[in-house]
């Protein structure tokens, strides 16, 4: 069974100083996929679109991870992704830097791409 059942009880979970930069990373994945559902995945918060997974995202202690599961995105966003790239399918942003909002916004709707042109 999940460990969260909500948004609200994911981000409660963890520590004032650490809700920001998920929060910024919901906003701008929801504004970029409009039409998506938000869910837990692995227990973290997610998006869905069309049934399928989107992206999760979660706070760790010194970073904010966004997970596309989608080489596409590596591929699509060359360059600008890869000082964030922490293996094929993790992007972390550090704590301490501002959040790089281009890119969750260009990871974002690259996936909703992806899915709506058959990819998983």
């Amino acid at each position: 069974m999940p460990r969260f059942a909500t948004y609200e009880e994911y981000i409660a979970s963890i520590p004032a100083d650490r809700r920001a930069g998920v929060d910024r990373i919901r906003a701008l994945a929801v504004a970029a996929a409009p039409e998506a559902v938000e869910t837990i995945a692995y227990d973290m918060p997610a998006l869905r679109l069309g049934g399928h997974f989107l992206v999760s995202w979660a706070a760790y202690k010194r970073h904010d991870s966004l997970f596309p599961a989608s080489v596409a995105v590596v591929d699509e966003l060359g360059e600008d992704i890869q000082p964030y790239l922490a293996g094929r399918g993790t992007i972390r942003f550090p704590a301490d830097q501002p959040l790089p909002e281009d890119i969750v916004t260009r990871v974002v709707r690259t996936r909703v791409t992806e899915l709506r042109s058959g990819g998983s």
